[in-house]
């Protein structure tokens, strides 16, 4: 069945901390060793969610001639933990997910994802899970390539790659249906200290979204 991988930051309590802390942070000590002499605090810091930047599309704006304008992007400081899932196409049911700090780079995540023992299926992703070793690792697999084409550098997106990356967008947005229900309905934040116990929050969140789908899959069969 059809697999369609995406990721989204999930936010944890920003942290205020020092440059040093934050150089501690990056280390890799622990929160112990980052505030020896003060216990109490050091079990209120996370060390392991991270800062990353978030880039909103600029919208074209109206240029007075009767055109748009091209806007820049907006870079959004965040931080907290990645949440990378696959789920199926038709069902929309999550069938793998993994937890990683916020800075790690999603395009890194779809082998984590995508289980290897379900041959024979599709995977739509976008651009930023595009490589040479993903396309060989897919085909070696039997898995065909739904992943978004990047733009050719220095030149205009050709008309044939546009438009089907407009058509694998049309599929690929069912994963955002997934992350608007978990942080509009379920009020997904992570509260919890350290990457385990965020990683079982959003494994519980994972797994109470499918419990939706599947009673949304149960009550249209049985009024259908």
């Amino acid at each position: 069945m059809s697999r369609i991988v995406d990721a989204t930051l999930v936010a944890a309590p920003k942290q205020r901390n020092t440059e040093a802390e934050r150089a501690a942070v990056k280390e890799g000590k622990t929160a112990a060793e980052i505030w020896p002499g003060d216990p109490a605090k050091a079990r209120q810091k996370d060390t392991d969610a991270r800062w990353t930047l978030k880039f909103a599309k600029g919208r074209p704006t109206a240029d007075g001639q009767g055109g748009f304008r091209p806007q820049p992007d907006t870079a959004i400081p965040s931080f907290g933990y990645n949440s990378s899932i696959s789920i199926c196409r038709v069902f929309g049911f999550i069938r793998k997910g993994k937890v990683t700090d916020g800075a790690r780079y999603d395009g890194r995540m779809l082998r984590d994802v995508v289980s290897e023992d379900n041959t024979a299926s599709d995977v739509w992703a976008d651009t930023a899970h595009r490589s040479q070793s993903y396309e060989r690792w897919l085909k070696s697999h039997g898995r065909p390539s739904r992943i978004h084409r990047r733009k050719p550098k220095g030149r205009l997106m050709p008309a044939n790659i546009r438009r089907g990356n407009a058509t694998r967008s049309k599929v690929r947005a069912r994963v955002e249906h997934v992350f608007a229900h978990q942080k509009a309905k379920m009020d997904l934040f992570i509260r919890t200290i350290g990457i385990a116990c965020a990683e079982a929050k959003i494994t519980l969140a994972n797994l109470a979204f499918n419990m939706h789908r599947l009673v949304f899959h149960e009550t249209r069969k049985a009024t259908g």
